[in-house]
């Protein structure tokens, strides 16, 4: 076995990527709530605020060849995996030019070439497509790596005890990723589980598994390093908890009754970008012109992205049972 390389390469180049790709994450959430409150965007939408430092940290980490599965707050995600921004925002405006051709929304992104097996609205629902594609893998021999993001409340559902039984009995190559935000909608995660610690539930099946602190973007990347390297050379799964936070509600529907906000303000203080950018600040490993750049790159990115969408084209009523049935290629 080769030895891992758990260390992120702490270059000014690679640190004001990671800034510049959390920043990505945060505009773009901003635009779509500015959008979804113009009802340009429709039907339900979360948004990843304050997780930001989870995708950007692990994602990267994976090789192109690589699956992901991802929840329903999957923007960032998506984003960091490649899938360019102008095709995911006109996937929530709801026109063919999305990647999912306007008919999944925010909820169902996907990208085959990206290898990006989306958006699942089932809470844990990823969890069982996960264990279906490293059984693939296995079959078929490959050292591809399948990375499964889902939050604590998947936790509860009957999918996840299963799908770390399958990925314990039949050795599968999965890198389970769990984005504990501490609330399942409005759930506190201490009224929902006996046991708050989500890693040592990996214990049980015997999966090697190890908590970080989700809001720092370079402890992610270091432990996310780790589990790749160890899932890819052992071909067995990994699990790995990401404490983190999410800064708004649930959903756009959601009137988050179940916050104090003294509780959502504290977390403010210690979030991904504030945190990250100040101790690059700190470091003097940032100026100012770099962050002006930065938002200019970002702004004009997104000004591209709404422009896309609202030039794209809602797809004929006359196809609209198509993808019903799979149909013949050639």
């Amino acid at each position: 076995m080769t030895a891992p390389t758990d260390k992120p390469h702490l270059s000014r180049e690679h640190m004001l990527g990671l800034l510049k790709e959390m920043i990505r994450i945060r505009r773009f959430e901003d635009k779509c709530a500015e959008l979804y409150t113009r009802e340009k965007i429709r039907g339900f939408l979360h948004l990843y605020d304050g997780e930001e430092a989870v995708a950007v940290g692990a994602i990267p980490v994976l090789e192109k060849r690589d699956r992901i599965v991802a929840t329903y707050r999957e923007h960032g995600h998506a984003l960091v995996r490649g899938v360019p921004m102008t095709t995911v925002l006109a996937e929530m405006y709801g026109k063919q030019e999305g990647c999912s051709r306007g008919r999944g929304g925010s909820m169902h992104l996907f990208d085959r070439a990206t290898n990006f097996y989306g958006g699942n609205a089932i809470v844990g629902g990823g969890l069982p497509m996960s264990i279906g594609l490293a059984l693939a893998d296995r079959m078929r021999g490959d050292d591809t790596v399948t990375a499964c993001f889902f939050g604590e409340g998947a936790v509860a559902e009957g999918e996840f005890h299963e799908s770390l039984n399958l990925a314990a009995l039949w050795q599968l190559p999965v890198l389970f990723v769990c984005e504990n935000n501490l609330y399942a909608m409005g759930t506190a995660l201490a009224l929902s589980e006996s046991e708050t610690e989500i890693q040592r539930k990996a214990g049980c099946y015997r999966i090697a598994s190890e908590a970080v602190d989700g809001m720092d973007v370079i402890a992610v990347e270091a432990a996310a390093r780790r589990a790749v390297h160890a899932v890819r050379e052992s071909r067995k799964p990994y699990f790995l908890e990401c404490r983190t936070y999410r800064l708004r509600a649930h959903s756009m529907f959601d009137a988050q009754l179940y916050r104090d906000k003294a509780e959502v303000e504290a977390w403010r203080h210690k979030e991904p970008i504030v945190r990250f950018q100040g101790w690059l600040e700190a470091n003097h490993m940032i100026h100012p012109e770099d962050l002006a750049r930065i938002e200019a790159e970002v702004a004009a990115e997104i000004a591209e992205a709404v422009a896309f969408g609202e030039a794209g084209t809602w797809e004929p009523v006359e196809q609209l049972t198509r993808f019903t049935y799979a149909e013949a290629e050639g």
